[in-house]
């Protein structure tokens, strides 16, 4: 069974996994996942002054960051609503824990 698994703790988030939702190339579930997950390391590294330290590779994403400013808290927060809508749709294919 494939399945997306996101972690999300006080200074990290992992993203591990894949959605099966649909074969490579075509899965648009890991496809919103990898854009939300690149857009919150990208938001947080240009938005912000804040260092986050991040490994992400195919089907796996490593996030760690510190003590947040409000702004990178609210790009984080962002990143949350955004994977819950997909979990609201897609809840065979993406978890949080």
């Amino acid at each position: 069974m494939y399945l997306i698994v996101v972690k999300i703790r006080e200074n990290s988030l992992i993203i591990d996994g894949h959605a099966g939702y649909e074969e490579k190339g075509k899965d648009i579930v890991c496809a919103g996942v990898t854009a939300l997950t690149q857009t919150l390391v990208k938001s947080i590294e240009d938005l912000t002054e804040d260092k986050i330290e991040y490994d992400i590779s195919p089907g796996r994403a490593d996030i760690k960051y510190g003590n947040l400013s409000e702004k990178a808290k609210t790009l984080v927060d962002s990143f949350f609503i955004g994977i819950c809508m997909i979990v609201d749709e897609f809840p065979d294919h993406v978890k949080i824990v």
